[in-house]
């Protein structure tokens, strides 16, 4: 494995019996960073901020980076998501990563009750306001979607700007994302769609505005199966919803497949191995395992160690 070559995980606790969220978190959190890996991520769901629990994961483990991939912009305001960060940076010592991202339509209209509307916008304009808050402090911007204009400023003792990145697939997200951010965090994206496009474009992107290369994190659901059919189904059920997003269906077609599932990583160690290793070579700098319980808790824990091992 390349040297600067990260693995991490994406934490969901999925056990009926946890009596308790965060200590069931803190559980796979500590089985990861004792198997070798250094960087873990939470995903924004409607029951537990991934901020919040990202702070206090990274507090009691200070040998881990965390992330949160991704929070998303619809229904949220820069300058608070921007205190939240900052909050998380001085807490962690500096290794906080703070994703964002779009989210998808048939989730935020029902359920926040706004228009999916002109979402590129909004994502340029929540990047420029939240990129300038962390930076200095500061702004005073004003946008057709996005205001944020402190009376004062809201730099925190502590907390250093942290890694912004973007969930972004799409051209014009991506465009956004190299232009505006230190990255992406693309999720079911292939190797091909990764080299092909993914890479390509936020990279381009990121050299006309001035900017270091950016970050690759591929997110990539899957791990070591013992009983690969019953995973393979297992993932056909969680991937599902998937399906239905636009955004999702084409980088999934792009890659050659049909469903999402098809995209997930189930195997024995060579088959895993194997697979960090295309999304590497595609130019992903940090891959990072979703779904890890597809194949049970006992796989779940192997995948552990074998990804500390390729670390």
């Amino acid at each position: 494995m390349a040297r600067d070559m990260r693995l991490g995980i994406a934490i969901n606790v999925t056990d009926p019996s946890v009596p308790n969220y965060v200590d069931g978190a803190l559980a796979h959190a500590r089985a990861a960073r004792e198997a070798g890996l250094r960087s873990v991520w939470f995903g924004q769901r409607f029951d537990y901020d991934a901020t919040t629990l990202a702070t206090v994961v990274g507090r009691e483990l200070p040998e881990l980076r965390v992330g949160t991939s991704a929070i998303p912009v619809f229904g949220r305001q820069p300058l608070l998501v921007a205190a939240q960060a900052q909050v998380a940076q001085a807490a962690t010592g500096g290794r906080f990563q703070l994703g964002l991202g779009l989210g998808a339509k048939d989730l935020v209209e029902p359920t926040f009750g706004i228009a999916y509307d002109r979402p590129i916008a909004l994502l340029r304009e929540f990047l420029t306001a939240i990129g300038t808050l962390l930076s200095t402090g500061t702004a005073d911007f004003h946008g057709e979607r996005v205001t944020a204009a402190p009376p004062w400023p809201i730099t925190l003792p502590g907390a250093t700007p942290p890694p912004l990145l973007v969930a972004a697939m799409g051209p014009q997200a991506l465009r956004a994302a190299g232009e505006l951010a230190d990255g992406t965090l693309p999720f079911l994206a292939g190797p091909r769609t990764l080299a092909e496009e993914i890479v390509p474009t936020i990279t381009a992107a990121a050299t006309r505005a001035g900017r270091p290369a950016p970050r690759i994190v591929a997110f990539v659901p899957g791990g070591l199966a013992s009983d690969v059919d019953a995973a393979r189904a297992a993932a056909a059920d969680q991937l599902a919803f998937y399906d239905r997003v636009p955004s999702y269906q084409r980088v999934v077609e792009r890659e050659g497949l049909r469903r999402s599932a098809e995209l997930a990583v189930l195997g024995d160690e060579k088959v895993v191995g194997d697979a960090v290793r295309r999304y590497r070579d595609a130019g992903a700098t940090e891959v990072v395992f979703t779904q890890t319980d597809l194949a049970g808790a006992a796989d779940q824990q192997r995948t552990y160690a074998l990804l500390g091992s390729l670390r």
